[in-house]
């Protein structure tokens, strides 16, 4: 994947760099992976050490202050960094990242971003001209703040010397992979298995389950309802013109959603539009007309009597709250 098989006799020495709020989960995962790779290898082929941008414990998602080994820009030289992040908020240091990715050396080091770490890579302007991915809740902010970042929703993506992986399940997928990169798919194989791994996952599968593994592929004619509602959030479709272009009756549609997701089409319609403007209400800093108008509301007003009835909470409150939250999490 990134790293060349001719490289099996050597060791790599990776970094992982703890911004506040990563998950330990994210770490526990990639690492257990290296230390199941050097095991099953019976050599050392990796071997890794934990960062901070200043060398201070961080505190992360769970709320556990890790130490670490070292501050980012005293790291030895590494093979790789990955940067582990559990949110887009607050006030990060990015420049060490810049710096750090400038030193001499270091032109070739593979730079990974896992979980949110994408965003602050981007941030540092890491990211610029190559495809990446994020978690899917921050898949907006990413796209909207960074332009010349190619995003996509995908479970991983490489593109030359960068890397990024959604977090969670994902980051053994990832990792695996890289594994395989030094060490080979037969290896890779063996390892998956001492997870207990059905397969690897391949990069380019989306993050998100889509509606056809969860209700099977029997309904095609739901997932296109499905589907056009999604594809069309600025101008909401009616219920009789998705119908039409499924090509069944009105009738024989609310009856295909109220037997596989247990409501009607209208219902369903109108929480996809909300859920999709309450992402951009916290991942943007779009005005609330604006998300209103792109989330298919004819005016402010509308929209935000609409959320509140959903929600039980106005847009502006919903806003206001996030904002609270992140100034508690950095305090």
């Amino acid at each position: 994947m990134v790293s060349p098989k001719s490289q099996a006799n050597k060791q790599l020495r990776y970094g992982f760099l703890l911004l506040p709020n990563a998950s330990m989960a994210n770490l526990a995962i990639a690492t257990e992976v290296l230390v199941a790779a050097n095991q099953l290898a019976e050599k050392r082929c990796y071997e890794y050490l934990t960062l901070s941008l200043d060398g201070a414990a961080v505190t992360l998602l769970n709320g556990q202050k890790l130490e670490v080994d070292l501050p980012l820009l005293n790291a030895p030289r590494l093979d790789a960094l990955f940067v582990l992040a559990g949110d887009t908020h607050g006030e990060i240091a990015v420049e060490e990242l810049a710096r750090a990715a400038a030193l001499p050396g270091n032109d070739k080091m593979l730079i990974v971003g896992i979980g949110c770490g994408s965003y602050w890579l981007a941030r540092a302007g890491l990211l610029s001209g190559y495809r990446a991915t994020i978690h899917w809740q921050e898949i907006n902010r990413l796209t909207d703040e960074f332009s010349d970042v190619i995003v996509s929703g995908n479970l991983y993506e490489t593109d030359r010397n960068r890397a990024s992986c959604a977090g969670g399940a994902a980051t053994l997928d990832f990792m695996v992979t890289l594994v395989s990169g030094l060490l080979g798919s037969e290896f890779a194989s063996r390892l998956s298995e001492l997870f207990s791994m059905e397969r690897i996952r391949p990069g380019n599968e989306r993050q998100r389950i889509p509606l056809v593994t969860r209700i099977g592929g029997s309904q095609p004619k739901l997932t296109e309802a499905v589907s056009l509602m999604e594809a069309n959030i600025e101008e909401p479709l009616s219920t009789d013109d998705i119908a039409f272009y499924v090509g069944v009756s009105r009738r024989q549609l609310e009856r295909l959603f109220k037997q596989y997701l247990s409501t009607v089409p209208s219902k369903y319609y109108l929480e996809l539009r909300l859920n999709r403007a309450r992402q951009l209400l916290q991942q943007t800093s779009k005005s609330i007309v604006q998300i209103g108008l792109a989330c298919g509301f004819s005016s402010g007003p509308h929209f935000s009597s609409t959320y509140r009835s959903h929600f039980n909470i106005t847009p502006r409150e919903e806003r206001s709250q996030r904002a609270l939250h992140h100034v508690a999490a950095q305090s």
